[in-house]
């Protein structure tokens, strides 16, 4: 069997990202241009683009494509499925300064690194009510105290530029996360290799516990292979950065895994925390990226209480069908449990809530960073000695901090 096609109607990877002559002529040109700052969710969504993890997209979304994406018809202007906007904003003076079709240098706001070069094709305002429903469309809420997807929206600038991009960097990606980073071309080749056609995409923003463990291997169980993808983008304040999440994974991986039964790797999205929305991107990509299959658990890309724990699931139930080749593989809530004496979930279990040890991602992370005794069956040993010693780290630099900060104190009073 082969694998699944790439997204989109021509079948084939499309990434944006120059190379060689190309390259240095473009960024030689991109030097000449006006400059537009763009946040580090437009850097993540432009390599995204540039990789081809987002074909078939040749740039960012014009008014007709924000529209179609944001209804309940998740629809590019062309008729493709897409479910979650990808957009450009800028300031209205930065707007006004454009002819159409005038091609703009696209520059990270925070490395300074030249990303792209964009003809400008369109300019849309966004007006707060255009940004209301963008958020109620995509995040189901427009609760900007509570949810960090709709603070970034509600916190962009009003006008939105649509158009083609020539991508000219992968930013830090690449020599940050050298032996995680990679794109589809490499993934898909190496399940090529390995003769892998039906493989699962274990989707992960957090180190593994017992119960992301059991999910992988069941999808291990019935598949060829499983890719835990773990994303390396920008995460929300409190997530455990991704160099110590791999560790923590690989260790996982080499003591508790069949030999070449999983690969572990990473891609350059920020999470939108978009719940069921961003479950069908994931999938989107996951195609592009080679897997037939994308393990949806229990509040899949949620964040807080604004999704109901498997509407994730449900959601694939409502799209069009044939709209994706990467199929959800929905798994039960998932925990360890006395009296089985093993991992189980709701399909297998038969016994109470009191003989279930339920866990989760944000449950372990208070724990250690509080200083918590780490039940039992959450996490395997060595996955937690990872984790105790990084949180440690953390707790001696607000120390050295704070003794620091006391000490300048002193000395200002002398």
């Amino acid at each position: 069997m082969a694998l699944v096609k790439p997204h989109g109607k021509k079948k084939k990877l499309m990434p944006l990202l120059l190379e060689g002559a190309a390259l240095a002529k473009e960024l030689k040109k991109a030097k000449t241009l006006k400059q537009l700052k763009i946040s580090s969710r437009e850097t993540a969504d432009l390599v995204m683009m540039g990789i081809g993890a987002f074909t078939p997209l040749t740039g960012f979304m014009g008014k007709k494509d924000w529209k179609g994406v944001c209804s309940d018809k998740f629809k590019l202007a062309d008729g493709t499925f897409w479910p979650v906007p990808v957009t450009l904003s800028c300031s209205k003076e930065f707007a006004a300064s454009l002819k159409k079709n005038e091609e703009i240098c696209l520059v990270d706001e925070e490395a300074g690194t030249i990303m792209a070069t964009m003809k400008v094709a369109e300019k849309y305002e966004m007006t707060k009510a255009d940004k209301e429903h963008e958020c109620k469309m995509i995040f189901r809420t427009n609760d900007v105290a509570g949810h960090p997807g709709v603070q970034k929206v509600m916190g962009q600038p009003d006008i939105n530029l649509g158009g083609p991009v020539k991508v000219l960097s992968e930013a830090h990606f690449p020599e940050t996360f050298k032996g995680i980073y990679m794109k589809p071309v490499e993934t898909r080749k190496m399940f090529e290799e390995k003769g892998w056609s039906t493989i699962a995409a274990f989707q992960t923003r957090n180190p593994m516990h017992r119960s992301h463990e059991y999910l992988a291997k069941i999808a291990i169980e019935t598949m060829d292979g499983v890719l835990i993808h773990q994303i390396l983008g920008k995460l929300k304040e409190g997530d455990i950065p991704a160099d110590v999440r791999a560790d923590a994974i690989n260790t996982l991986m080499d003591k508790y895994f069949v030999k070449d039964s999983s690969i572990q790797c990473g891609y350059p999205m920020e999470m939108r925390y978009a719940g069921p929305r961003e479950a069908l991107l994931h999938a989107l990509f996951r195609q592009n990226f080679g897997c037939s299959h994308l393990i949806v658990g229990r509040d899949h890309a949620g964040v807080g209480d604004y999704y109901g724990p498997f509407d994730a699931q449900k959601i694939f139930d409502d799209i069009p069908k044939g709209a994706l080749e990467t199929q959800p593989l929905k798994i039960d809530h998932t925990f360890y449990c006395f009296k089985c004496d093993g991992m189980a979930s709701m399909r297998t279990c038969p016994h109470s809530k009191e003989d279930r040890l339920m866990l989760s991602g944000t449950k372990l992370r208070k724990m250690l960073s509080e200083g918590e005794n780490v039940p039992d069956h959450f996490s395997r040993p060595e996955v937690l000695e990872i984790l105790k010693k990084y949180y440690a780290g953390l707790t001696e630099k607000v120390e050295i901090k704070l003794h620091s900060h006391a000490e300048g104190t002193h000395t200002e009073k002398k």
